[in-house]
């Protein structure tokens, strides 16, 4: 990280948080770059134009690029009489969380609860097993599967009241939370 105060080591820096923030999470360090760099920038950007401003492959950026739009992050624009994509940054942040949030209605992670659910309901209807350790074995996967029945559960709440605060609009629900502190 720099110390100067120069608005493109500024961006810089601010573009390499991105992208330990991307790290972080798992994704690619490219993700949270070219995320970075087209949030910060006024326009859409080309692939090019993210090439030179990144540094990273034609290849990863369109990889990462299709990563980002998946998620809400990232929304792809024309121009007129040019054949070329360009891409702008999602700035509507509480967009951004609601169509992440609705990812988890995705038929995959559905079949992946029911089969949390179903685990839990054969342990809960099978037989009991006799003994300790076979009790506390059974007792001990029992209350992780329920753990994650509860996450699930709770992710499934979420989901349902952020869907239905989009009624209210962002800058009511900032008021709110405001509120709230």
């Amino acid at each position: 990280m720099t110390t100067s105060s120069s608005l493109p080591d500024i961006k810089q820096d601010f573009i390499e948080g991105l992208s330990q923030i991307s790290r972080f999470w798992g994704f690619p360090k490219g993700m949270g770059a070219i995320f970075g760099v087209l949030y910060l920038s006024p326009a859409p950007l080309s692939l090019d134009e993210l090439v030179r401003e990144t540094g990273l492959t034609k290849g990863a950026i369109s990889t990462e690029v299709r990563a980002l739009a998946r998620m809400g992050l990232v929304h792809r624009s024309g121009r007129p009489a040019d054949r070329k994509d360009y891409y702008e940054a999602e700035t509507d942040f509480y967009s951004t969380i609601r169509s992440l949030l609705k990812e988890r209605q995705n038929s995959e992670f559905d079949d992946a609860i029911r089969s949390v659910h179903a685990a839990l309901e054969r342990l809960e209807k099978g037989p009991h097993p006799a003994g300790r350790e076979a009790q506390a074995e059974w007792e001990f996967t029992r209350e992780r599967i329920q753990a994650l029945q509860d996450f699930f559960d709770a992710l499934d709440s979420l989901t349902r009241a952020v869907t239905r605060m989009q009624s209210l609009g962002f800058k009511n629900i900032q008021k709110i939370l405001g509120v709230l502190k």
